[in-house]
């Protein structure tokens, strides 16, 4: 049977989290438009920085529950690095369609917005109810796989 486009965009991001470094949560990212693929992005360590895969993971260690400081943490979130990424090469994403392992937080969802993601396709759930207040009021449409 073939897949939706969702499920196949979906598909790939689940390739893409493997990348992740992150040891509470493999996330990944992809940013779509017009059926291509403009950016893909896992949470990690920032470039030229130590994962939380070689020095340990701060949050764990400071016993921050998920939700909340994520300030507090070494990596960049799977989407915040999909829409550097697509910065980086030049690429707007405006109008796009952001695929993503699970529900962004409150400050992917701002960037997201502010970039012009026009619909949000995720599958797991994650803790942040103002995300999805703010999805809602820009009008960005969130789809849960």
């Amino acid at each position: 049977m073939r897949p939706s486009w969702d499920e196949y965009f979906m598909g790939i991001v689940e390739l893409v989290k493997e990348r992740s470094t992150c040891l509470r949560r493999q996330v990944g990212a992809l940013i779509v438009k017009d059926k291509r693929i403009l950016a893909t992005g896992y949470n990690g360590a920032p470039s030229g920085c130590k994962h939380c895969s070689e020095v340990g993971c701060l949050r764990e260690q400071m016993g921050i529950p998920s939700g909340q400081r994520h300030e507090l943490c070494r990596a960049i979130h799977a989407e915040q690095n999909a829409l550097v990424q697509a910065a980086y090469s030049g690429t707007s994403v405006n109008g796009g369609t952001l695929y993503v392992t699970h529900q962004p937080c409150v400050l992917c969802a701002k960037m997201a917005i502010n970039a012009g993601i026009k619909k949000i396709v995720f599958k797991g759930d994650y803790p942040d109810d103002l995300a999805m207040e703010l999805l809602k009021e820009a009008g960005v449409r969130v789809v849960r796989l």
